[in-house]
């Protein structure tokens, strides 16, 4: 199965936010090509909240092109067999954590916005940090924090913010 399939194949599966999922598949169905950044109106992208349910907190990363607080997550690559494993790559290596296993269940929301590159429909994923988990910075970001789910309210926008109250719900 490529990975266009399985993006398929998961937002018919995934049952909330229906005219959001619509509009994804609609855009798959359009463009073959809707998988990766070189289509211009708009790709697919996977992301990653990292959350350490044993400290009551989540990892943001300080995104180096964009300047905000932002979950890990980007664009999919050829070597990405599905959604989740390129969720769970993105994970690993903007957080530097190593062991990171994603929530079961598949995505735990979809969130559309634009970007200086073009549309980005994220499918996004919560991942589970293990105990002691220590984070490295990448060179995609400016910083990496932990963050108290209580604290994100103060430096991320709404889509971050509901993320992390989906990923919790999730727990």
């Amino acid at each position: 199965m490529s990975l266009y399939d399985d993006a398929v194949l998961v937002l018919k599966n995934y049952e909330d936010q229906a005219e959001l999922r619509q509009a994804y598949l609609d855009h798959l169905a359009e463009h073959p090509d809707g998988m990766w950044k070189a289509c211009e109106d708009g790709h697919i992208t996977a992301s990653a909240m990292v959350i350490d349910p044993e400290h009551g907190r989540v990892l943001l990363t300080l995104h180096r092109k964009l300047r905000i607080w932002l979950q890990m997550g980007g664009h999919c690559e050829p070597a990405d067999d599905t959604l989740a494993a390129a969720a769970l790559r993105e994970g690993t290596e903007e957080s530097g954590i190593a062991g990171l296993r994603l929530l079961p269940g598949g995505p735990v929301r979809l969130d559309r916005h634009h970007t200086p590159c073009a549309w980005h429909l994220d499918v996004q994923y919560a991942a589970l940090a293990p105990s002691g988990a220590v984070e490295a910075i990448s060179d995609e970001s400016l910083d990496l924090r932990w963050f108290a789910y209580d604290e994100v309210t103060d430096v991320a926008d709404e889509s971050v913010v509901r993320l992390v109250e989906a990923a919790r719900a999730r727990l």
